[in-house]
């Protein structure tokens, strides 16, 4: 069930402290090009009214914790980087308008788009950025957002957004605007006080669950010594195939890693879509990935450089109804798929198949576990280790549902919202989301790694194309 758009409701009180997944995303940025910057792009058919945006960010960041704090990490590390109230919040940093260059059509719209995304976070301010573009033709307008992955994921930033936006163009009055919280001055002693506290509690906790899970285990090990045991080996193998590296990408052509990034656009009707899935009894997930697949292999096909499997990783959303938007709620699954199946049906069912087998792999239920022992290494040791895991995935796919249907933006409709999903690595990131009766593809790519990006983008339409004739 979609959340109710333009009425946020106070986050439940989170702990103080990254998990485990975030801190990780946040400490692998000592390697620049593992930057994990999520930027949204709303396109908006008409100028929005300025002041009742600037008055919805405002109640949002009353409302959303991690919209007014900035990250502090611990001396000497002694505890996970800590979520602290900025005292200096100032809203006209982070929400900002600007003109679009003659003639604002989508290209220019775009460009700006990728400035916005490819420029750093100031780590010592909170971590998002909204830039609204007017002067679009046609008269039209654009919101780009910008948030650090370690504020939440796809799933979480559209409730994220839900908070800004409204179900009706001229919605009654809000409520009294929430005070803003007061903000935080940490000492160092303050800081590694409460780190250590923070860490022996943890640490109680996670060692009554190990006992628990000890006797259960030991239990089970005398009733069925033989499942347990293959239990045991399976989830090992698993953890070895997860946290095994990679040293190159599979693709012979998309090797090359720079900050440079470009961004495109791709429109799909969503029920055109969800048909050719259904022709196969696959999901609307099969049949995307189907396309990017398809495209790839076309792709590689014109430079002469055929390839029989690509490198993918895929983000599985484990967020629950009631889950926070805040932090995030997924596992990565990474994982070779074949690339030279030409019939799009059998290769949506091959492809849907090998998803549905890693959906099942034991090791993806231990992600924060695993996440956690990472944290614990120096950390140019974390960023060599995850490095070694993402710099050799040749693309990243991610399916986002959005609302299904209208919203709007201090008066102008959304009739568009795309998604730029970090490279994080990879040389591209395609993610799909559905916004009312649309599926808005959103494409970023590393610009060394694929320099001819004209080429690559009809390669994945023909890629869409000929997967949408199965419905």
């Amino acid at each position: 069930m979609a959340p109710e758009a333009g009425q946020p409701e106070p986050e439940p009180g989170p702990t103080h402290y990254m998990g485990d997944a975030d801190a990780l995303l946040w400490n692998i940025e000592k390697d620049p090009t593992l930057r994990s910057t999520i930027t949204a792009l709303a396109v908006l058919d008409s100028s929005p009214d300025w002041d009742r945006v600037v008055a919805k960010v405002d109640r949002a960041t009353r409302v959303i914790p991690q919209l007014r704090q900035r990250v502090v990490v611990p001396p000497l590390r002694v505890g996970p980087p800590r979520w602290t109230t900025d005292a200096h919040f100032d809203l006209d940093y982070h929400l900002r308008r600007i003109r679009a260059p003659e003639p604002g059509d989508a290209a220019a719209l775009l460009r700006l788009t990728e400035g916005l995304g490819m420029a750093g976070f100031d780590r010592a301010r909170p971590l998002w950025e909204f830039v609204l573009i007017e002067g679009l033709e046609g008269g039209g307008a654009a919101l780009v957002q910008k948030v650090h992955h370690s504020i939440t994921d796809g799933v979480g930033g559209i409730k994220l957004a839900m908070n800004l936006l409204d179900l009706d163009p001229h919605p009654s009055e809000p409520d009294e605007l929430a005070p803003a919280p007061e903000g935080e001055h940490p000492t160092l002693a303050g800081l590694v006080g409460e780190a250590v506290a923070y860490n022996a509690d943890r640490w109680r906790r996670g060692a009554r669950r190990m006992v628990g899970a000890g006797i259960g285990a030991a239990v089970r090990a005398l009733q069925a010594p033989d499942v347990t045991a293959a239990s045991a080996l399976r989830t090992a193998r698993s953890i070895g195939r997860i946290l095994a590296p990679v040293r190159e990408p599979l693709s012979p052509i998309m090797r090359g890693r720079s900050l440079s990034a470009r961004f495109a656009t791709i429109d799909v009707p969503l029920d055109d879509l969800k048909g050719a899935a259904k022709s196969v009894d696959g999901t609307l997930n099969d049949a995307f990935i189907a396309a990017v697949t398809g495209g790839l292999r076309r792709y590689h096909e014109r430079h002469g450089s055929p390839v029989e499997q690509l490198r993918m990783t895929m983000p599985i959303n484990v967020r629950a109804d009631d889950d926070p938007m805040a932090g995030n709620r997924f596992v990565p699954a990474r994982f070779p798929v074949p690339a030279a199946v030409i019939d799009p049906a059998e290769r949506m069912r091959q492809l849907g198949r090998l998803v549905r087998e890693w959906r099942q792999e034991p090791a993806l239920a231990l992600t924060d576990t695993l996440a956690g022992i990472l944290n614990r290494l120096p950390t140019s040791v974390t960023t060599r280790v995850f490095g070694g895991l993402l710099k050799g995935v040749d693309f990243v796919t991610s399916n986002v549902p959005g609302v299904p249907f209208p919203v709007y933006l201090g008066g102008a409709e959304v009739a568009a919202q795309y998604a730029f999903g970090p490279l994080s690595g990879a040389a591209t990131n395609i993610t799909l989301v559905s916004h009312c009766g649309t599926c808005c593809v959103g494409i970023n790519l590393d610009a060394i790694a694929i320099p001819d990006r004209e080429r690559f983008v009809a390669c994945l339409r023909e890629g869409f194309e000929e997967v949408l004739k199965l419905g």
